[in-house]
């Protein structure tokens, strides 16, 4: 067993599929956000919550010989960065690590804050560690987006994905805490404060049904012991996913920046 306190923590098998589909649903906007913000030669970049290490071999792409991208994550082992010197691998637990001070042009998360409980500590520390003019990007789930046939006829409501939010819900996730970003970066002093939501249609054979698949099969045996769902129905479902009608909506990505004042 885990001793982990994240619902969809790394140590599973199923995190190693989980890691692909999401760099193929989101990694695009991420990098277009980055390159954005003006990540180039000689940034300091700090990647919390590394995952598969998608983006901190995008920013050591970027960064340079003369930068450097320090990628953390509270269980590393699926951060294959092979041998490239510009990043760093460090296990590491936001919410209560320390990192070097005002020392990051750039501090970046994905889907990380939404699954820690002191989530409000984690960002104080991630702006902490900014230099002046540095700046913070955090992407988080809002799921006020969910699959509704009523609104929209097709769109495929499983039974597993009102299972799977309950349980998130019930171990401390918070799913709707990108939209809430915006409003925090400015309460937590930071200027030029923007935010973008981004949302897609997902569709069977897409990135989106791929994830969501990992993560019904990750917390299967829970949702069936608890009683939300049933061997047969879960079976059900997930076949319902390669499905050729098969459509849902996904969560809102919520993208929020904001810069540490220079002085």
């Amino acid at each position: 067993m885990s001793t982990t306190p994240y619902a969809l923590d790394n140590s599973s098998p199923e995190a190693a599929a989980r890691f692909p589909a999401l760099a193929r649903a989101f990694d695009a906007g991420t990098q277009r956000h980055l390159d954005a913000l003006g990540v180039t030669t000689g940034w300091r970049c700090l990647e919390v919550g590394g995952g598969g290490g998608s983006v901190a071999r995008w920013l050591a792409e970027r960064v340079g010989p003369t930068g450097h991208v320090l990628a953390t994550d509270i269980d590393p082992r699926h951060l294959e960065l092979g041998s490239i010197p510009e990043v760093e691998v460090r296990v590491h637990d936001i919410t209560t690590d320390p990192l070097p001070p005002a020392s990051f042009d750039l501090v970046h998360a994905r889907l990380v804050l939404l699954h820690v409980r002191e989530r409000e500590s984690a960002l104080v520390n991630m702006i902490a560690a900014l230099k002046p003019g540095g700046w913070l990007l955090d992407e988080e789930f809002d799921s006020s987006v969910f699959p509704d046939p009523a609104r929209n006829p097709g769109e495929c409501l499983l039974k597993t994905h009102v299972a799977l939010a309950r349980t998130l819900d019930e171990r401390g996730v918070d799913r709707n805490f990108g939209r809430r970003l915006f409003g925090r970066l400015r309460s937590l002093g930071l200027v030029q404060v923007a935010a973008e939501g981004r949302t897609f249609m997902w569709p069977a054979g897409s990135a989106g049904p791929a994830m969501m698949r990992t993560n019904y099969e990750q917390l299967r045996s829970h949702m069936i012991d608890a009683g939300y769902i049933t061997r047969s129905e879960f079976d059900r479902d997930i076949a319902a996913l390669d499905g050729r009608d098969f459509f849902m909506p996904s969560p809102i990505l919520w993208a929020v920046s904001g810069r540490k004042p220079a002085s």
